[in-house]
């Protein structure tokens, strides 16, 4: 569970800004979306090989 402490004065729209922020960068998110179902470690793997080949080529093509 995240806490955002509201600081003196601060506004409502300012808080959710930092809370949205903290939401995002612990990766709730993808976690939940990792244990929706069971990927294998070689599956990943590839993935992984895949995503790092694209990389690759859209930095050469820059």
């Amino acid at each position: 569970m995240l806490i955002i402490e509201i600081k003196d004065g601060e506004s409502i729209d300012r808080a959710l800004k930092r809370y949205k922020r903290k939401y995002q960068n612990v990766g709730i998110m993808k976690e939940i979306r990792n244990r929706r179902e069971f990927t294998k470690p070689s599956v990943q793997r590839r993935n992984q090989v895949l995503k790092a080949i694209y990389r690759d080529k859209v930095r050469a093509g820059q």
